[in-house]
């Protein structure tokens, strides 16, 4: 789905309307449901929100990047956590980092081309003992070098069609 206002489908947004539409103080709620029908917080959606509830776009936008649930850009398909924490920065998180950008092309918001995976680091996972250590898709590998990550995420996480 590109990301303009021409091709967000609305219709998600309606069940979400009708439910919560005259409520005060639903806002938490209403971004949680959008996000999850979207995946994320599409700006053209936020707008079309205020149209039709009459709460303001600056409100929306200042839950939205106040708490860190909401994501205000897509996401990949599959979730990467790098921790970076202290432990895992001594024991080479930083080559693991690199291994999974190389690997899977991620740009600069850490997101795939293709939207299947998208790199988040992390400064701790609690499990330092296990120094480095990576999440895909809620699964925990720990004590990972760069090119056994790498093959942990095509296991856990492949691309569609491949």
């Amino acid at each position: 789905m590109a990301e303009n206002a021409t091709t967000f489908d609305l219709a998600p947004l309606r069940p979400i309307l009708a439910e919560y539409g005259s409520q005060k103080g639903a806002v938490i709620p209403i971004l949680q449901r959008i996000q999850d029908a979207y995946g994320f917080l599409p700006k053209e959606i936020l707008v079309e929100l205020s149209k039709r509830t009459g709460i303001p776009l600056t409100r929306l936008m200042g839950v939205a990047t106040f708490y860190a649930q909401f994501r205000l850009a897509r996401r990949g398909k599959h979730l990467i956590r790098v921790c970076d924490g202290t432990a895992c920065h001594v024991r080479g998180a930083a080559h693991n980092v690199d291994a999974v950008e190389k690997a899977f092309a991620l740009g600069d918001d850490g997101t795939s081309p293709d939207y299947q995976y998208t790199m988040e680091i992390v400064y701790c996972i609690g499990s330092c003992g296990l120094a480095p250590v990576a999440v895909v898709d809620d699964k925990v590998f720990g004590r990972v070098e760069p090119k056994e990550l790498v093959e942990r995420v095509r296991e856990v996480a492949p691309a569609e069609g491949a």
